[in-house]
């Protein structure tokens, strides 16, 4: 069965499926050829008749997840320069004024992509939301600072995709002025990361960012300092030009090099003290003094995006994925632990609360690594809201079902709650497993859709007195009250 639709660029046909109306693989900007690699993202060149959307259009480039992460993450790769596409769920075009909740997908900016099987928004219809999910540049192509060419091109890719949901989803039955951004990972990054950008928070009403916060962005220098890293190591300059004639395949292999060298022991004199303590994310949004003038968390503390409603909130033992699914979690020393704490600017103190509270290194680095890079963060944006007042309401959450998987050792990990967010648990199982309890599905789906709809949530909203968290856990969610307190104490001062 055929569904229908009209957009700016032209009329597109989807598929009824299960009585949800699915478009997929919809263009919202130009495609990427050569050049245009670098280049600011451009409108889709309109189109006679009908174009077909049944089927999920390409992904932008991405290098493989390593071994581990890929079997408990996998992804897709679709080939082709059209994947700055969309994909649209909706209970039927001839609907009127429903929540829209647009979806930005994770993968530490070099990874991921809309097409994802658990990010089938089929739940999100069928609960009387029209729901998005996107592609966007990722790694080099999307977020290194390029000479001649746009700073935070992701950044670009993903404000192209709201303006494509203003112009065009009262066609699919959503309300423009009802519009969520909702993220996990790098998305949730991005989704604070939109709430600094002027230009992008006017787009949408209401944020939640699941698993990332506002402190992952690049200095400009820092940035600077890895163009040059890679068009060295590419044998190119540094401009848009040159780097265009690198294939994608290639400038990811270098890419791909230099988290590594960032990631084990890198030298100073070449990358400084700051950029070795980013790790991973050499390649994320920069503050470029135009596009986004501050870090996020800093706009934040200064009121903007005030007016917003927001939702934030981590697992509770997010940081076990990245050492169980790689198996190192078992192969963890107490001098590990301890270099990881002073590399972070924790007192010595910290080393014995996190060894005293955890059976073994190994778990000691994962609760440590969960703070220093999730928890943490997302309690200081719940502080700077708190803080700088506003008419928008805050809420926190924690996400705690432990997954059985890998013999129990993921427990609450990274990633693991987003199969319960859109209600989709047979899609999850490399994560969650066969038996993922549906009662806290139930219980997050519920609560995501009706934020969307009212911005207003059934547990009280933060606050720094008693730092109130929905806790989603089986067999029952309940609300806790500043559960982390055993060390929260120890980051004061700490990752401001």
């Amino acid at each position: 069965m055929e569904a229908l639709a009209t957009t700016a660029s032209g009329r597109v046909s989807g598929v009824v499926e299960g009585g949800i109306n699915a478009f997929r693989g919809v263009p919202y900007a130009a495609p990427l050829e050569g050049e245009a690699r670098f280049a600011a993202p451009r409108p889709p060149e309109p189109w006679t008749g009908v174009r077909e959307a049944v089927g999920y259009g390409p992904t932008a480039p991405h290098p493989p997840y390593e071994s581990g992460i890929a079997e408990v993450l996998p992804e897709r790769s679709i080939p082709g320069d059209e994947y700055l596409n969309l994909n649209v769920w909706t209970p039927g075009t001839g609907e009127r004024g429903l929540p829209v909740m647009v979806w930005i997908h994770g993968g530490a900016f070099t990874n991921g992509s809309g097409v994802e099987p658990g990010y089938d928004a089929s739940a999100f219809a069928r609960s009387g939301v029209v729901a998005v999910t996107f592609n966007y540049r990722l790694g080099a192509e999307g977020f290194a600072l390029v000479e001649g060419a746009p700073a935070n091109r992701g950044v670009l890719d993903q404000i192209a995709a709201l303006e494509w949901v203003r112009d065009n989803i009262a066609a699919f039955g959503g309300d423009p002025d009802r519009v969520t951004v909702f993220g996990e990972s790098a998305g949730a990054m991005s989704v604070v990361t939109l709430m600094a950008i002027p230009r992008a928070r006017a787009l949408f009403r209401r944020a939640v960012a699941q698993s990332g916060a506002g402190h992952n962005t690049l200095r400009a220098e820092d940035a600077r300092t890895v163009r040059r890293v890679l068009a060295e190591g590419l044998g190119v300059g540094p401009t848009g030009a040159e780097l265009a004639e690198v294939s994608p395949k290639r400038l990811q292999e270098e890419q791909s090099r230099i988290i590594a060298e960032l990631r084990g022991k890198a030298d100073p004199e070449l990358w400084g003290e700051r950029l070795p303590s980013l790790g991973t994310l050499p390649f994320s949004p920069a503050v470029d003094g135009e596009l986004l003038a501050r870090r996020p968390i800093d706009a934040l503390r200064a009121g903007e995006a005030g007016d917003k409603d927001l939702l934030i909130g981590t697992t509770t033992e997010e940081y076990r994925l990245f050492l169980a699914a790689t198996g190192l979690l078992d192969h963890i020393r107490a001098e590990h632990v301890a270099a990881q704490a002073a590399g972070l600017g924790l007192a010595p103190e910290a080393v014995e609360v996190y060894t005293r509270r955890n059976p073994s290194p190994g778990d000691a680095l994962a609760d440590l690594g969960t703070d220093a890079v999730f928890r943490v963060p997302a309690a200081r944006v719940l502080e700077a809201r708190a803080a700088a007042g506003g008419s928008g309401r805050t809420y926190g959450y924690d996400f705690a079902w432990p997954s059985p998987r890998l013999g129990g050792s993921l427990g609450a990990c990274h990633a693991l709650e987003i199969p319960f967010v859109f209600d989709n648990l047979a899609d999850g199982r490399n994560l969650a497993g066969p038996d993922a309890p549906q009662q806290v599905a139930d219980d997050m789906h519920r609560a995501w859709v009706g934020f969307a709809s009212t911005g207003e949530l059934d547990w009280p909203q933060w606050d720094s007195q008693r730092r109130p968290l929905m806790r989603f856990n089986a067999p029952k969610s309940q609300v806790v009250e500043d559960p982390d307190v055993q060390t929260r104490r120890l980051w004061d001062g700490v990752l401001d």
